[in-house]
């Protein structure tokens, strides 16, 4: 399914400090987002709306594994970060929580465009003027998982399965 999607955009090493500020991590998710990237991007949280994109350059996501960092934008509803690479702990805990990233080397050519469509079932990134950017292969579990919502979302769709398969077989 393709959305329309606004960008916000970073430069590289965007680290989880800077998504997930310590000075804020005593309180819960919902006062940690509100400064989510305060010290890049001063309006950010305040204007991101539910669906917005980051696109950022390499390493997006390194420093420490707080998992803050990728639950702030989940809380403020970004729809995918586009980046061509990925801190790993930050990787693993954005798709756990149900956060997609997308892995493309030509992220930085979205710098001069407005909007953009994800087509989720290609992996790809659709420009205003028609190019597509593909993006590295997700493997499907990942993607189900982001889908899904992440881990713990995942975890209980399937189980459900499992049960009316088992009931099926049973009844």
């Amino acid at each position: 399914m393709s959305v329309s999607h606004k960008i916000w955009h970073l430069g590289a090493d965007v680290d989880t400090d800077a998504l997930a500020p310590g000075a804020w991590m005593q309180y819960g998710i919902d006062v940690v987002a509100q400064h989510s990237l305060e010290n890049l991007l001063p309006a950010f949280a305040r204007e991101v709306q539910p669906g917005d994109v980051i696109v950022a350059g390499p390493n997006f996501g390194i420093g420490s594994s707080r998992e803050q960092a990728a639950a702030a934008l989940v809380q403020l509803g970004i729809a995918a970060v586009i980046a061509p690479s990925y801190g790993g702990l930050f990787f693993r805990n954005a798709f756990n929580l149900g956060l997609l990233l997308l892995t493309c080397p030509q992220a930085q050519r979205l710098q001069n465009e407005e909007h953009l469509l994800l087509d989720e079932s290609d992996q790809a990134i659709i420009l205003q003027s028609g190019a597509r950017l593909d993006c590295e292969p997700i493997p499907e579990f990942l993607l189900q998982m982001a889908r899904a919502g992440g881990l713990l979302p995942s975890l209980k769709q399937r189980l459900a399965r499992e049960r009316e398969t088992a009931g099926v077989a049973h009844g």
